[in-house]
């Protein structure tokens, strides 16, 4: 056979091939810093520069942070351990960190109360904010701010459970007469909870010494604990009024429309500084002379107001967002307005709404740091006031900035990853 022939004969593999590694420049770490960091001449360039600002700032940073001073009395005493050497002069957080958690006035053998009070605010949260624990857990919720209010403003313990007691008689009220009449049931069970709380009062005062911690006036909070005290309360009572605001703006009512539209516009277009003031200074004139209105309660309703306002915004982005088959879907199905608001429109909408919602929670915490303008110690106000003030830590800035920042940043950020992992759980996107 000569050679052309048996080239000509068709040659089949009975054994496969032994699997060889893939090149190392696509696998592994090398892949990962070729795609994402040297992609490409723009890409290789910001590498660079970024690497280089980076080492900049640990350049100055890091011998800061590593030389710093943490057992010194006054500054005086931190510059002489130095020797003007680089670092910081962290003693004013060990020294002072009673006042940037809890204020100046706080009594210091009680700062166990608002610590246990925080501790439960995170067991009261876990239910409402993971849908998969049990939901008997709930009750811990219910009963977390009238236990707060107790550990943290002191007293007898029968004015929270008066309180409590007359919600439960306003709600027994509410679902009595909400079945033949929406407005029937909700002044009933308003004017119910009124009469509960007027009783409660006379049994709270002839019951005063009943299990009562010392009792601690709304002028001696601070701290980094009032902005969690405004912050909390604030974004929990500012999100069922945002999504009544919204829902009256989209109501076919008039006069319920405008009351909305008018309070929503008037809101926004007013700083929060200025309702801050009006809430120290200008509401004062409005009530009856000798009435002691307390300024945290003021504030709180300012503060709550103004987010309230936004938070209607974003929630009517939602509900414009939906279909109007979602609407149609619910008048076919012989829901009410109350049952398909409840039941089909507002879940949607709220997921939507879900990124706004937390954006106006995050910005509504760290604005809650305007109050120290009116004279009210918080993070900033301590700061700015009693500790620089002083003449053993005045000139101490960036670390005590530094260490108000990291604070507000933690709760921040744990708010941010927290809507992340909810809008994937609830696939936000729809995909």
């Amino acid at each position: 056979m000569s050679d052309t022939q048996s080239h000509s004969v068709s040659f089949v593999r009975e054994t496969t091939i032994p699997q060889q590694a893939p090149p190392a420049v696509e696998t592994g770490a090398i892949k990962w810093v070729r795609e994402n960091l040297f992609n490409g001449v723009a890409g290789s360039i910001l590498t660079l520069l970024s690497i280089f600002v980076i080492y900049k700032i640990l350049v100055g940073t890091v011998p800061w942070l590593v030389n710093g001073v943490w057992d010194t009395d006054n500054i005086r005493e931190c510059r002489e351990v130095l020797e003007g050497a680089t670092g910081g002069c962290f003693s004013v957080i060990t020294e002072r960190w009673n006042q940037l958690l809890f204020g100046i006035a706080y009594p210091s053998d009680q700062y166990w109360r608002p610590t246990l009070a925080f501790v439960l605010l995170i067991v009261a949260l876990l239910p409402v904010l993971f849908m998969t624990l049990p939901r008997a857990l709930l009750i811990v919720t219910g009963l977390y701010p009238f236990l707060a209010f107790w550990l943290i403003w002191g007293g007898t313990i029968m004015v929270p459970i008066m309180a409590m007691v007359g919600f439960g008689i306003g709600y027994l009220v509410y679902r009595r007469f909400v079945v033949d009449s929406f407005a029937m049931g909700f002044f009933g069970g308003v004017l119910a909870a009124l009469i509960a709380w007027w009783v409660g009062g006379f049994l709270s005062g002839a019951m005063s010494g009943f299990l009562a911690l010392e009792a601690v006036p709304s002028r001696d909070m601070g701290g980094f604990m009032l902005n969690m005290i405004l912050g909390v309360v604030c974004v929990s009572l500012s999100l069922p009024l945002g999504i009544v605001l919204a829902l009256g703006r989209q109501s076919s009512m008039p006069i319920i429309k405008w009351i909305c539209v008018i309070f929503i516009e008037f809101i926004r277009g007013v700083p929060l500084i200025t309702l801050l003031f009006v809430a120290n200074v200008v509401l004062a004139y409005f009530l009856p002379p000798g009435t002691n209105f307390d300024l945290i309660l003021r504030v709180i309703i300012m503060i709550t107001m103004f987010a309230a306002a936004y938070i209607a915004e974003v929630i009517r982005g939602g509900l414009a967002a939906l279909p109007r088959g979602q609407y149609e879907a619910a008048d076919s199905l012989g829901l009410d307005y109350a049952q398909a608001m409840r039941l089909i429109i507002l879940p949607q909408a709220l997921k939507i709404s879900i990124p706004g919602i937390v954006n106006v929670a995050v910005g509504l915490f760290k604005d809650t740091t305007l109050v120290s303008v009116i004279s009210m110690f918080d993070l900033v106000g301590m700061i700015r006031g009693p500790i620089l003030a002083s003449t053993d830590w005045n000139g101490v800035y960036w670390e005590l900035w530094g260490f108000a920042s990291l604070l507000f940043f933690v709760v921040c950020y744990g708010i941010s990853q927290y809507s992340q992992w909810l809008e994937r759980q609830l696939a936000t996107d729809h995909r």
